[in-house]
């Protein structure tokens, strides 16, 4: 078992600069000691009506837009939950859908992407410079397209839940875009191999996480070979542990699952063969190929199961055990409660969640229906008591200022000065979502500084990269009183109270850095 690495949130960094506010300097203490000192709700009454708008809409979706707390009151909670259970019967705005087919690169294939920006696309002949302004071709064109992507969506789309789910599943199937060719593929591999499936069946999603070349090539299974077989050569000539063994460890069964080190070794030997075909792709064929002068064509015993030698559908009844295993359905079902509910998942709520993984093949829309009909889902010790991640708060706060995302690239500066950059964890586990990953003193203070700039009219968030800022006359700063009635129930009396009484020009800066907008 590798040792994971420290959070860079948890890590010392260098003084942030605060907002030259005075009232936001004199809140400020009272915030950090209030969000750090917050503990979990006691169970009391039922939520109100209007609660329960909020609550779905801050874990369902990254929080309310303007005007979104009536609608789901209007229609109800229920509903609200069934209509983002089956995002496919809601209609994307022509805006976003236009926008999103404005971006180049995420209308390319694999094979084109990797043609076009990758290897081919390289002078043999050209000088040691010319190779690497050609390698500076992806993050300068394609990374950008691919963050406005994901933000685009996140911020813009009804399908909310969808969205969530996406990234919930990007993240526990993490890729990390600055591995070389992994830059060339990441859109693609969250367009196509992450979210169709994101409220589909399990079994679908690791299947088209196993064949997307992003991930053959992050963890190296494109070069793994069985022992001794006529293909192992060159830079193929061994076998390669890597994704067998995050695909029991991270992927499905969880480091607690029952394997054994000979398991990891078998499944290595089963997936053996499974590569990139880079000539198919020059030729503009998809990437994923298996070659069979690469793969140990003995017998196997797989998790204390008999797989007869048949190639490629090796691999198949590998994920298929895979897939449907308890362990899986315990491990899945654990880390959905913890992202929807709890850090600490009840038990029972677990067990009720693998039982729905198990009796229907691994159906996440079902899954999700038995945790949203939950009663720990509602109980009101498990509302407003999680911390936002870096991208949830970023996320909900443009939401909830109904800033749009014209330029990606401050955002994601603002991520990365979070430690939670787009695309950017190194390792195969994603990023944590826990409180005790992300709330401390220093990341409180860049989050204050992050509303302050962004709600002043003039955030480069909400301009095309380039265009110039608008004058003082023509800033439009957010209204506090209308993010207050965007956020109702999130901001409590008390703390808006405090907030109204501080100067006009600072209000919707310290509600969007208070302590109550940094839970949902």
């Amino acid at each position: 078992m590798r040792p994971l690495r420290q959070h860079p949130s948890a890590a010392p960094t260098a003084r942030t600069r605060c907002l030259p506010t005075l009232a936001l300097l004199g809140l400020l203490a009272g915030q950090l000691t209030a969000a750090q000192a917050a503990a979990p709700t006691p169970a009391a009454a039922p939520l109100s009506e209007q609660e329960r708008a909020l609550h779905v809409l801050n874990r369902l979706a990254y929080g309310p837009r303007p005007g979104d707390l009536e609608e789901v009151e209007r229609m109800g909670v229920k509903r609200y939950i069934d209509q983002q259970l089956h995002p496919e019967r809601i209609p994307l705005p022509a805006q976003l859908q236009a926008s999103l087919a404005a971006l180049p690169g995420l209308q390319m294939t694999p094979a084109q992407l990797f043609v076009d920006y990758g290897p081919p696309s390289f002078d043999k002949e050209g000088s040691k410079e010319e190779k690497q302004a050609a390698r500076q071709r992806a993050p300068r064109e394609l990374t950008p397209q691919f963050h406005m992507a994901r933000l685009l969506q996140a911020t813009e789309s009804p399908r909310q839940l969808e969205e969530v789910m996406t990234e919930f599943w990007a993240n526990h199937f993490n890729v990390f875009e600055g591995k070389e060719w992994v830059r060339y593929w990441v859109g693609d591999y969250e367009k196509n191999a992450i979210r169709p499936y994101a409220l589909g069946n399990f079994r679908d999603l690791l299947g088209a996480v196993a064949h997307h070349p992003a991930m053959l090539y992050y963890l190296d299974n494109w070069l793994s070979s069985g022992a001794g077989t006529r293909g192992a050569r060159g830079r193929f000539k061994g076998l390669n542990e890597n994704y067998a063994r995050e695909l029991m460890e991270l992927h499905t069964l969880g480091v607690d699952g029952g394997y054994q080190q000979a398991d990891v070794i078998t499944l290595a030997r089963i997936l053996s063969g499974w590569t990139i075909d880079v000539n198919a792709m020059k030729a503009g064929a998809a990437p994923f190929s298996f070659a069979a002068q690469r793969h140990d064509q003995n017998p196997k015993v797989f998790l204390g199961k008999p797989l007869a030698a048949t190639g490629y559908q090796e691999g198949e009844a590998a994920l298929d055990i895979l897939a449907n295993h308890p362990a899986t359905a315990r491990f899945i079902s654990t880390q959905l409660v913890q992202y929807f509910v709890s850090d600490q998942p009840d038990p029972a709520l677990v067990q009720k969640l693998s039982q729905t993984f198990l009796s229907t093949h691994g159906d996440l829309r079902a899954v999700l229906k038995a945790l949203f009909d939950s009663p720990q889902f509602w109980a009101r010790s498990n509302y407003q008591t999680q911390f936002k991640t870096p991208y949830q708060f970023v996320v909900s706060a443009l939401r909830a200022s109904d800033i749009p995302v014209r330029n990606a690239k401050p955002v994601n500066g603002a991520l990365a000065q979070f430690g939670m950059p787009l695309y950017g964890w190194l390792t195969p586990e994603g990023y944590k979502y826990s409180q005790a990953a992300w709330l401390n003193p220093d990341a409180l203070l860049r989050r204050i500084n992050f509303a302050g700039n962004l709600v002043n009219g003039k955030s480069p968030i909400a301009r095309p990269e380039g265009e110039a800022p608008p004058s003082n006359a023509d800033a439009r700063p957010v209204d506090a009183q209308q993010l207050l009635r965007t956020l109702g129930p999130a901001v409590a009396p008390q703390t808006a109270a405090k907030i109204l009484a501080a100067p006009e020009n600072v209000q919707a800066g310290l509600i969007l850095g208070s302590p109550d907008f940094m839970k949902r």
